[in-house]
């Protein structure tokens, strides 16, 4: 079976609708039009390691899982006033818990 990722980028001026795969490229202003966010608020997401570097490229590139990401960041950010520094412990100590759980879902009763 083959899934088929598909976003529809409402933005000003964008009336274009897209099959993107996860791994499909983004540059910094689509990135930021996804999101509903401004591309310097995308940037202060890399200044605190919210959103990882890609290394391979010259210029800010995002990837479909970076969305979510982003979102969670603002949400987290709005919520609870928190500051940048703050929404990323946040966002690491999220992913840390699901990480535990998810190893927690493999152990078998006879593990113990």
């Amino acid at each position: 079976m083959v899934t088929i990722h598909y976003r529809e980028i409402i933005c000003e001026g964008c009336d274009e609708m897209e099959i993107l795969d996860s791994d499909y490229p983004l540059n910094l202003t689509q990135f930021a039009q996804i999101c509903g966010q401004s591309p310097e608020w995308v940037l202060a997401l890399l200044d605190h390691d919210i959103l990882p570097t890609r290394t391979s490229a010259a210029v800010p590139q995002f990837i479909g899982e970076d969305v979510g990401r982003a979102r969670r960041a603002y949400r987290l950010q709005r919520d609870f006033e928190a500051s940048l520094p703050a929404v990323a412990v946040m966002l690491d100590l999220l992913d840390e818990i699901k990480q535990l759980r998810r190893q927690m879902q493999r152990i078998t009763p006879s593990d113990f």
